[in-house]
């Protein structure tokens, strides 16, 4: 009698175990998921980003300018050569691509910028400006802010905060 009595609530605990197991698995991919989400969400957008200030170290001013949607032969209407060369060629305004900081990424649902992601900069001796990619053409723009229109979560700002995560600038 005395084995009949040593497995009771064996199959019980057994069963238990498998359900917190399985519960905290589907927690744990939950928050993976969620991280991944909000780190690689703008991941073609800074990309892009990072090819515009390369380019522009290189020195190659072209096709920097292609990347804003415009080339020699059909220059934006309101952002001709001459206009780009006076912000980013060699004697513009912002000629050293390595003095830019990034200070905020934003994505900006449906709203006056559209579905954009913009891009929020510091540069010595000029006011913070906002530099935008769409998501639909993949084109760079200014942003008329630093930042998109309207509340913001700020959790990637406070994680930066306590947990020294600087916002390198590309």
């Amino acid at each position: 009698m005395a084995g009949f009595l040593d497995q009771y609530g064996v199959d019980d605990a057994r069963k238990e175990r498998k359900v917190k197991r399985l519960v905290l698995s589907i927690i744990a991919v939950l928050i993976l998921g969620a991280a991944a989400f909000f780190f690689f969400r703008n991941f073609p957008e800074e990309r892009l980003v990072k090819q515009f200030f390369s380019l522009l170290k290189e020195k190659k001013y072209q096709d920097a300018y292609a990347l804003w949607g415009c080339t020699a032969q059909t220059p934006c209407r309101y952002y001709g050569p001459e206009r780009f060369n006076e912000d980013w060629g060699p004697d513009g305004l912002y000629k050293n691509p390595d003095a830019l900081k990034l200070n905020v990424v934003d994505a900006c649902g449906d709203g006056p910028l559209g579905e954009a992601v913009v891009f929020g900069y510091s540069y010595p001796g000029v006011e913070d400006f906002g530099l935008q990619v769409d998501r639909k053409t993949k084109f760079i723009g200014f942003a008329p802010s630093a930042r998109c229109p309207g509340r913001h979560l700020a959790i990637g700002d406070f994680l930066r905060s306590r947990f020294g995560m600087g916002g390198d600038s590309k």
